[in-house]
């Protein structure tokens, strides 16, 4: 698989200069990344293209290739694979659409492109598909320019997806929810290579720690449950499971020709597996932003503080609602709070540090509350930044008590331009940070469900549980 994200020599089918041209929009997108393996534009139009020198076919091209990268209409793909198959190159990625998703004659051609493949050991990813990008090596085949796309930073997660769109759309909110990528593979009609193949890869991928799918059907049923299970044993997968119902399953069909099934099937499987199900977009972003950027708590204790009283209230309500336990403090604990507090303060659970906080309030809570005491696995941590004793202090307070603790914690803060600058502070920390008290509650439930997964998984290895 390392042949798809850092080719030592690539060429690209149909590359030009020419405005909106996919393949050329993937030599450039290639140029810009500064990848720094070999390149050579293949189309018998052209002398040379962005400075390359540019060669009438694959066969005219005098060195070894390692990969070839093709974006022409589908009629001319099959012949394109004849000549790979002379030249003994092994790896594919067909970016170009109009095969199983157009119907019977589609279905064809692919049969077609599959049979040289098997008969010649060449390896494809795709066809109907974006490819590949790795921050890591730079190498790229997304035919969508950078000005239209957050290029992410680098990072731990990794994106598999059937929907090109969708792998986009998850890049450019990673960008704005600062998560870093290591790896994306959109594999489309998933022809040869697909989830099966890619998730041995990455769970001994250096790069990633969370892997996130996006799913219409799965490639190999039984394949798929052995991967994701030694691969969840080692690092968190989130999936987000699409044509559920009727409607979704004739939609997948029409988009990227997959069979969905049952919508049971997958969601037994999922449990099976150790992955994580996310219900939705929202979920799903949310999911693998938390697991991205803390661990998993050792049990369902949670501890809220807050400067504003209605928003301890909301988020203790969705803790419950996510199997969150929002225990009151002992008698103990809560006489030590007093003794440290203001007799404003409401000494409860959530610790209520009302519109009067300063910074330091949030260190005195936290380290009492889970410093000095063992009564919570994890913290819900909601600091409002309107009031006056508010600063970006808080930052360095809460980052550095929950890293002596050793415990998790997500933030939970709403508000305008200072309140997006903090939230970028948090976050470059790597602490996650929620616009509302549900998605804070829900995100932190995810957490919890990693660490349940866990212990199951562990328990099944040692014959604890019966798989």
């Amino acid at each position: 698989m390392d042949t798809f994200f850092n080719p030592s020599s690539v060429a690209i089918i149909g590359a030009t200069e020419k405005p909106g041209s996919l393949p050329g929009i993937i030599l450039k997108n290639l140029l810009d990344m500064g990848f720094k393996g070999k390149m050579y534009p293949v189309n018998p139009k052209y002398k040379d293209v962005f400075g390359l020198k540019c060669f009438p076919s694959i066969l005219d091209v005098p060195d070894e290739i390692a990969l070839t990268v093709i974006a022409i209409p589908a009629p001319l793909v099959l012949d394109v694979l004849k000549q790979q198959a002379q030249k003994r190159i092994r790896h594919s990625i067909i970016i170009s659409a109009g095969f199983r998703e157009m119907g019977t004659e589609g279905i064809e051609m692919e049969e077609k492109i599959k049979q040289v493949a098997i008969e010649n050991n060449i390896r494809i990813l795709g066809p109907n598909c974006l490819g590949v990008l790795d921050n890591y090596t730079n190498f790229t085949t997304s035919f969508l320019p950078w000005e239209r796309v957050s290029k992410p930073k680098k990072g731990a997660l990794s994106i598999l997806s059937q929907s090109g769109a969708f792998a986009i759309a998850l890049l450019d909110l990673a960008a704005q929810e600062g998560l870093g990528i290591a790896k994306m593979v959109n594999y489309g009609n998933r022809i040869d290579i697909g989830e099966s193949t890619l998730l041995p890869f990455l769970m001994d991928d250096m790069y990633t720690k969370v892997i996130a799918i996006y799913m219409e059907s799965v490639d190999h049923g039984r394949r798929f449950i052995e991967a994701a299970k030694a691969c969840s044993r080692k690092k968190p997968i989130v999936a987000l499971k699409v044509g559920k119902g009727a409607a979704g399953i004739a939609a997948a069909k029409s988009h990227t020709g997959a069979i969905a099934g049952k919508y049971e099937i997958y969601k037994a499987a999922f449990l099976k597996s150790g992955i994580i199900e996310a219900n939705g977009l929202e979920e799903f972003i949310d999911a693998v932003k938390a697991l991205s950027m803390q661990n998993p708590p050792k049990g369902n204790r949670i501890l809220i503080v807050t400067n504003g009283g209605g928003f301890g209230v909301i988020v203790a309500d969705y803790c419950s609602e996510n199997g969150l336990a929002v225990p009151t403090p002992s008698p103990q604990l809560k006489e030590k709070l007093k003794n440290k507090f203001s007799r404003f303060y409401v000494v409860n659970n959530p610790v209520d540090l009302t519109g009067s906080a300063c910074d330091e309030d949030y260190r005195i809570a936290l380290n009492t509350g889970m410093i000095e005491s063992d009564e919570y696995d994890a913290a819900i941590i909601i600091p409002l930044m309107a009031p006056q004793g508010m600063t970006e202090k808080i930052v360095d307070i809460i980052v550095d008590t929950m890293k002596l603790l050793g415990k998790p914690a997500v933030i939970c803060t709403v508000g305008g331009t200072f309140t997006m600058k903090i939230k970028q502070l948090f976050e470059d920390r790597m602490f996650p940070v929620y616009p509302s008290p549900e998605r804070s509650a829900r995100a932190m439930s995810m957490l919890l469900k990693r660490r349940i997964l866990q212990t199951g998984m562990a328990h099944t290895q040692c014959g604890g549980v019966t798989s």
